[in-house]
């Protein structure tokens, strides 16, 4: 499966390292909040659900599918596929996202969410892409900042393959 793959950036017991580090101040920060975590599909649900069970405070869980995209290409209009059925103004919701990339889509998402009037609404991206950022938008908690490269693995895709890979490694596009 990971025939296309160039280099391995992170390898499965970093990720756990990372997602347990993330946890532990996610815990401190909402020990005593009404959390709830909107997982953002499809990238996202690996890395939800570890985050998810590393955590010690109680939360609910969930989803919210978007998209920006038509085909590979971003077309920076917001779709919602899947919007959340409940209110959210008890909740401290925690955004949860595979990857910050442009800002496009997450920008957008934030303001939707936004407009729902939570508590208090925070974003944790497992991975940052800094370098390629056109909206201002920065996480509250980022597992990790990589260089500009395409990934996939650990719940990331290119043409809804490799999700599944334990690791993240860089495709190779030819």
């Amino acid at each position: 499966m990971g025939e296309h793959i160039s280099e391995t950036l992170l390898r499965q017991e970093e990720i756990e390292g990372i997602v347990a580090g993330l946890a532990a101040r996610i815990s401190q920060d909402y020990r005593d909040k009404n959390l709830l975590l909107i997982g953002i599909l499809k990238g996202a649900y690996v890395f939800l659900a570890d985050l998810a069970r590393h955590l010690t405070v109680p939360c609910e869980i969930e989803f919210l599918r978007v998209s920006s995209y038509r085909g590979n290409a971003e077309s920076g209009a917001l779709e919602i596929l899947q919007d959340l059925s409940m209110p959210l103004e008890r909740y401290d919701v925690l955004v949860v996202e595979d990857i910050l990339d442009s800002g496009k889509t997450l920008s957008a998402m934030l303001r939707h969410l936004g407009a729902k009037k939570p508590r208090s609404l925070a974003l944790c991206a497992f991975l940052d892409k800094p370098s390629r950022r056109t909206v201002p938008v920065e996480a509250d908690y980022v597992g990790r900042k990589i260089p500009d490269a395409f990934v996939v693995g650990y719940g990331l895709d290119y043409a809804q393959r490799y999700r599944s890979l334990p690791y993240i490694g860089v495709l190779q596009l030819d």
